[in-house]
């Protein structure tokens, strides 16, 4: 049978994806986990998806306390659900694709995303800091935590590709701060907003 209505097909989905689950994980965290295949159709989340303890819980109450959310990506800012957003009253901010974080990044030879999260520390050090793309910013916000800079509510880590990822991941697992990290080379901005979008869902659905 074809199903046709969104609300339907996203429906079966998700029960097709709890069937196909091959280890129990607990309910806070299963929300986040199906959410991450659902946007990817890769059952490898299941194990690599990695939860500090607590992260789940630090993320909710900073959720509904209306926190600012930082992106390193304009399509991880995009990919967040507005709707759920607004309605906890947090701001996104990316700032990758502001001037001064261009001409910061060449005088300093540095990428923008470094410029942009050492900004976002700034601002907000308690915010929640999601990274899909630039594991040079979440290199970054590890010495920012180290040096007593940023504080995060949550750091989402799951920056793809080949160069600094793994270490980017290991290094910000090392520190005392509530993550939820993708092990290994993949990830990616479509997975960065899934998560987030899950753990918005579990207050706003």
């Amino acid at each position: 049978m074809i199903i046709n209505a969104p609300g339907d097909i996203e429906k079966r989905s998700m029960e097709i994806i709890e069937s196909e689950l091959k280890t129990e994980i607990p309910e806070d965290r299963k929300a986040i986990v199906k959410r991450v295949i659902h946007c990817t159709a890769d059952f490898d989340y299941e194990e690599n998806l990695c939860f500090s303890d607590g992260a789940v819980q630090s993320a909710l109450e900073a959720l509904r306390s209306g926190c600012n959310i930082f992106t390193d990506t304009q399509m991880a800012r995009s990919g967040i659900n507005k709707t759920a957003a607004g309605k906890l009253g947090c701001e996104l901010h990316c700032f990758i694709s502001d001037p001064d974080m261009a001409a910061i990044a060449k005088e300093r030879g540095c990428t923008r995303a470094v410029a942009s999260v050492e900004k976002m520390a700034a601002m907000d050090p308690e915010a929640i800091f999601v990274f899909g793309n630039a594991p040079t910013a979440l290199l970054r916000l590890t010495e920012l935590i180290q040096e007593g800079k940023a504080r995060p509510k949550l750091v989402v880590g799951v920056p793809v590709g080949f160069v600094n990822i793994i270490e980017s991941k290991e290094a910000i697992m090392a520190e005392d701060v509530p993550y939820i990290v993708g092990k290994g080379r993949k990830g990616g901005s479509n997975v960065a907003a899934a998560i987030v979008n899950a753990l918005m869902y579990q207050i706003t659905r």
